[in-house]
């Protein structure tokens, strides 16, 4: 009888580090936050997230050939205020009536180690424009299921009025009520799939 020994969740790399072993990886909506940071006023911070987000990671033998294909639900936002809410649900933003979903198709780009670029194009409002995020491979962990979870991070900065999130209101000293540039920041969790 021949015994089958389990493949392993991490490609070993030069130096140590340690890469999620190649295959089709699901991203799990319940342990992974997409959120995004603006100003108010110019100075104060609004954090607000995206809880439906769903997706693939497909890890390829070579980094940078790794792709990542991503679907946001638009109703899914939240900021820790109803009416902010239903504000970016509407015309003036999201216009999740008429684009209920957003998204993100990229690519790993200049990786290094545990640490490179994921480059792609997000589509909000039916509108594509390219974006690039720092990314970084946090580690594997077998879950008590008997899965393999790999952990990622990805953060960057986008300008919203390049997808026309033009809204605004001009403030009585100068300036906008709202910031332009939008903070992203990405922690997520993916299952191997067999």
């Amino acid at each position: 009888m021949t015994r089958t020994e389990p493949v392993p969740a991490v490609t070993p790399l030069a130096g140590g580090s340690e890469l999620p072993a190649p295959g089709r990886w699901q991203i799990d909506p319940g342990h992974t936050e997409l959120a995004f940071v603006g100003r108010h006023f110019m100075l104060t911070k609004v954090r607000g997230r995206f809880t439906g987000v769903i997706g693939t990671i497909q890890v390829a033998p070579e980094p940078g050939e790794t792709t990542v294909e991503v679907t946001i639900d638009m109703t899914s936002v939240e900021s820790g205020s109803q009416a902010r809410d239903e504000h970016l649900r509407s015309p003036d933003f999201f216009d999740t009536a008429r684009y209920p979903q957003a998204t993100f198709a990229g690519r790993a780009a200049s990786w290094q180690g545990t640490r490179g670029l994921l480059a792609g194009e997000l589509t909000i409002r039916g509108i594509s424009r390219p974006v690039t995020l720092e990314a970084e491979y946090l580690g594997q962990v077998d879950d008590p299921w008997g899965g393999h979870r790999a952990v990622f991070t990805a953060a960057g900065t986008v300008d919203r009025e390049d997808w026309g999130l033009t809204w605004n209101l001009p403030l009585d000293g100068g300036g906008l009520l709202v910031s332009r540039e939008i903070g992203i920041e990405i922690e997520l969790e993916a299952v191997l799939q067999p």
